[in-house]
Order: structure tokens, then C-alpha cells, then sequence
């Protein structure tokens, strides 16, 4: 899963859909969204007491003189990116060793015409998927016939008995989920028919086909029809529920019941492989944009949109490239092509890898751990979006994890979660996960970032958080090559912006009222992204080397 628009509870999602239409926008014109959230991630608290992580000072009080010293590679592990959007022009990744359409593998590296990066959903003769079951769905259906008459553990042999367990795990959460969203939709169809009856009747009575609500608010009538046809109508206008405002809830519920919790959907056939052999490689196809860029594109544009060129957001390092990797589909992402993806990207030359997905199930666990421990191997730093449910990811995991099955960490990955836009008690985005094994915060809430078709789109998400971090990264290594993995992350990690005495809400979305705790006591390091203060520890760390 990759955005809070699918990551949220049906609740949550519900208010959002219904009663906070800023939650996204997508436009043509940026200068038609709200000019305090764009570019407001970069900026600090001496701009208008934003809590962003202080870039525009960075290039203007620390790097004004100095000049990049080496192209930073970034692969974006995501949905696909808008490879053409005008604001990434010149920031693509590309395989030089590779003739373009020769369908041949010239380079040699197992993935013929990769020019630009790869797309591990999708393939051979081109065609892709779009849409995946969630992974306990696809957990639940495998284990099912083998488990569905056991009625005690007790039953089951020693050596399957994590594997009942973990079925066990998958069939609640796969049952409370279809009842939830089977009551959603009957919920929506309810409220769709009271819309239109009431609809039909205040027609009828005021004699029109189309009516404003000055119209209805001057309606007396005695008839109890007439009057309930009113009352619902001016509720749902002030509420701001109306049919074209039901509909993308509808969607999103009617995705869940034919895609995500389908039984009977199985769109991996399409791509001819077999997802439980790691070692069959031989699917997949160069098209790195596929039919769903919008989430990575947005994630590629705030790593590296062209800065000052007056035509949109500005991306935070300018030298780098994306190395655009697709295999997050709607609905859950396979662990084999996680860690298949996380090896090309190594083996291709990328220097960091961006993961702006997860989910709540890892079944093949051990495959993402050897790819992750390949890439600390090959000095490539990894960062992780920590989730958006709300919870605490030391209770209730989000893979890819930086635990490994045997309990040791990842030495060169980072988990990033969500901050808002204002130092107050809402400082921690009330959806992002935290923990101590969410190292650091940044801006997630009211992003605006690229969309495909040369657009742009203000969003939220710990996907987006993700990247800013990434971005930074980048820009560092770009300045200071000579810095380790280890030492890149430990840079990013002590340089954070420390809140010891200020109390928020702790994150949830399932509360009515949330607890206020320490900001500190939500991650590892208790803070949140500072570019300046990074920019300013790679410098002293460098000179303290040579």
C-alpha cells in the first residue's frame, strides 16, 4: 500500500472524503493551490514559524560557494514515475550501457532494455498489473484449505505451527475487514438512496430540475415527506455530502471488495512468474511509468523537481537522478519483488534506495532481509516510510522492517514518520506511525509534490516524509562523497531538530480524543529533519577525517 488515501481506516477516510477537501488536490496551474503549502517543507521558523527542515537557508548560508562533487543516484521503489513530467526533465536515470528497443540485454545484468530502470509487475510482452490483493488476503487464501478444519493449535504438527498462526492472524484480520467494508458499502447505498428520494421529491415540489439551497430553505410545508426531504437535504449541505462527494469513497470501498479482499482475483498470472521462487527472475519489462505513476511520481518530484525554474515546487538536491523501480500495484506489494528491486537498484548503481510503502504482513520476510543486508553491503543507504495507521510500529510491525528475522538492525536503513506543518500539538501527523523504531520525523502533511501529465498535487503521508529524508541524503553525499553509509545516516540522525519539552497528540486514528505525549518519546531520536544542521555535521564530520 503506498498513500493515506489507502493506508487509512474506512472511518478516517470517510471524514477525510467527506469533510476536508484540502486532504488532496491535483492541478494543472501549482498557483492555484494555497501558496502557504508549497514549498513550506522547506522552509523554517524564521518563515512564518514553519516547521519545515530549513533547506532554503542551507543552499543560501552554507553551500552558496560550493559546488557538488558527485551525482547521487536515487531509486525510487514505488508505483512507477511520470518519467516526461516537464519538472524532471534532465533528472532521469539512465542505463548508458543499454541500446534503447534492441531487445537485447547488452549490458548484460539480467533485464533486457532497461534503459531507465525497471518495472517488476509487468510482463514480458509488455503488459502490466495494476491492482494486487492485500497481502493477508493473499495469505488467508494459500493457507486456507490447508487450515479451515483445524479447530485447536493443539492439532497442528511443530513444524507448522507458526505457519497456522500466521494464518490464524491473516483469516481475523481478512474477516473483520470484508464485514467493515461489506457494512460500508451497504452504509453508502443507504445514504445514496435517501439523497436521491429526497432529491426527487424536493423536485417535484418545487417544480424545477435544478435548485439552490436558498430554494429548499424557503420550502414550508405541513407534508412530513416534504419536510423530511428538506431536513436531509440541508444536513447533508452542511456536512458537505453530496453524491459527487460519496463517489471516491465509493470507489475506494468497492476497491477493497473487488481487488483487495477478492478471493477470487488473482492478477499475478498476468505476469507468468512463479512469486513463491525468488530465483525465477525471468518477468517483468522496462516500463517504469506503468498505469499508476501518480504515487511515485510525487515521491521522485520532491527528491529532485528542477529548483527555481518558476514553474512549480523545487525538489532538494539538483545533483541527482531518479532510478525509477516499479512494484508498489494498487493494493499490497510481493516481498519477492521488494527484494528483487532493491538488488537491481544496487547492482545498477544506485547510492540510495527510497521506500515509500509497507504493509502489515511479511511472508517472505527473509528474502527482503538478504536484499536490505546487500545493500548495507554495498554502502547504499535505504529509507523506509514508517506507515499511516497511526500506531506504534514497536507493537504492531510495517515491513519492509529494519529488524531482521534474527533480531539484529539494519545498519544503514532509516524508518522516517510523519510532521505537520506548525510547531503546536499537532506537530506529529495524527496518521503517522512512530516508535522507537521510526527514527526521525519530517513534513508529511500538506505536501505539494509532482503529478503525472505535468500536474501537481498537496497530499499527506509518511510516504512523502519519506523522500524529503532521501532528499537530503542525497544532497549531502553530493557535497560530501567521501562520507560513509553509516556515517551519512548517523549525520542525518544527530542532526535533528530536538523537542524535549513540547507535548502532542499522539498519533491514531481510531480515537476520539488522543493522548497528549512527549514528541520526543515518538521516535528513536525524538526530532525532526534539519537540512541546515546536517548540511553543517557532514562538514565538521569531513574535516575531522582528512
Amino acid at each position: 500500500m503506498t498513500s493515506l488515501f489507502l493506508k487509512t481506516s474506512f472511518i478516517s477516510l470517510f471524514v477525510l472524503l467527506l469533510n476536508n477537501t484540502s486532504y488532496t488536490q491535483v492541478v494543472s496551474d501549482i498557483d492555484s493551490l494555497n501558496k502557504t503549502y508549497i514549498n513550506w517543507h522547506l522552509k523554517g521558523p524564521n518563515e512564518n514559524k514553519i516547521e519545515g527542515i530549513r533547506l532554503e537557508k542551507t543552499y543560501t548560508k552554507l553551500l552558496k560557494n560550493k559546488n557538488p562533487k558527485k551525482k547521487i543516484v536515487v531509486a525510487v521503489i514505488d508505483s512507477g514515475v511520470d518519467t516526461s513530467h516537464v519538472e524532471l526533465s534532465g533528472r532521469i536515470w539512465k542505463n548508458e550501457d543499454e541500446i534503447p528497443n534492441d531487445g537485447i540485454d547488452n549490458d548484460l545484468n539480467g533485464y533486457t532494455d532497461d534503459i531507465y530502470g525497471w518495472n517488476f509487475i509487468g510482463n514480458t510482452i509488455g503488459e502490466n498489473l495494476k491492482s494486487e490483493n492485500l497481502e493477508y488476503t493473499r495469505i488467508y487464501k494459500k493457507l486456507n484449505p490447508r487450515f479451515q478444519y483445524i479447530k485447536s493449535r493443539t492439532d497442528v504438527a511443530a513444524n507448522e505451527l507458526e505457519e497456522y498462526k500466521l494464518y490464524i492472524a491473516c483469516k481475523e484480520k481478512y474477516n473483520k475487514e470484508l464485514s467493515n467494508y461489506q457494512s460500508q458499502k451497504n452504509n453508502i447505498a443507504s445514504l445514496i438512496k435517501k439523497i436521491e428520494t429526497s432529491d426527487s421529491i424536493i423536485k417535484n415540489y418545487l417544480k424545477k430540475e435544478t435548485y439552490t439551497n436558498t430554494d429548499v430553505e424557503s420550502i414550508s410545508s405541513s407534508d412530513e415527506l416534504i419536510k423530511n426531504a428538506k431536513n436531509i437535504y440541508l444536513s447533508n449541505y452542511k456536512k458537505n455530502i453530496s453524491l459527487k462527494g460519496i463517489e471516491p469513497y465509493l470507489n475506494h470501498v468497492e476497491l477493497y471488495l473487488n481487488k483487495y479482499l477478492n478471493l477470487d482475483f488473482e492478477p499475478r498470472t498476468l505476469l507468468g512468474d512463479d512469486p513463491e521462487n525468488i530465483n525465477d527472475t525471468k518477468y517483468g519489462n522496462p516500463d517504469v511509468m506503468g498505469p499508476t505513476p501518480e504515487h511515485g511520481t510525487l515521491v521522485a518530484g520532491l527528491i529532485a523537481a528542477q529548483r527555481n525554474n518558476q514553474i512549480g515546487i523545487n525538489g532538494i538536491a539538483e545533483n541527482v537522478v531518479i532510478m525509477p523501480i516499479r512494484v508498489v500495484p494498487e493494493g499490497d506489494e510481493r516481498d519477492k519483488d521488494v527484494a528483487l528491486a532493491i538488488r537491481y537498484a544496487v547492482d545498477n548503481g544506485a547510492n540510495i534506495i527510497n521506500m515509500s510503502f509497507g504493509k502489515a504482513f511479511s511472508p517472505q520476510k527473509e528474502w527482503v532481509d538478504s536484499a536490505i543486508q546487500y545493500a548495507t553491503e554495498h554502502h547504499v543507504l535505504l529509507v523506509h516510510a514508517s506507515g499511516n495507521d497511526g500506531v506504534n510500529n514497536d507493537l504492531i510491525p510495517h515491513y519492509p522492517s529494519s529488524t531482521y528475522n534474527n533480531g539484529s538492525k539494519a545498519k544503514t536503513m532509516i524508518t522516517v514518520g510523519a510532521s505537520n506543518i506548525y510547531l503546536d500539538q499537532e506537530l506529529a501527523a495524527i496518521f503517522s506511525n512512530y516508535g522507537q523504531s521510526v527514527d526521525l520525523f519530517a513534513p508529511g502533511v500538506n505536501i505539494v509534490s509532482l503529478y503525472p501529465g505535468n500536474k501537481y498535487n498537496k497530499t499527506n503521508g509518511t510516504s512523502f516524509s519519506c523522500p524529503i529524508v532521501s532528499g537530503i541524503a542525497a544532497l549531502i553525499w553530493s557535497y560530501y562523497p567521501d562520507l560513509s553509509t553509516e556515517e551519512l545516516k548517523d549525520i542525518l540522525l544527530n542532526s535533528v531538530t530536538s523537542y524535549k519539552k513540547l507535548s502532542v497528540y499522539q498519533p491514531g486514528l481510531n480515537s476520539a480524543k488522543n493522548e497528549i505525549v512527549p514528541f520526543s518519546q515518538l521516535s528513536a531520536t525524538g526530532g525532526i529533519l534539519n537540512g541546515y544542521k546536517a548540511i553543517k555535521l557532514a562538514e565538521k564530520t569531513t574535516k575531522r577525517k582528512k
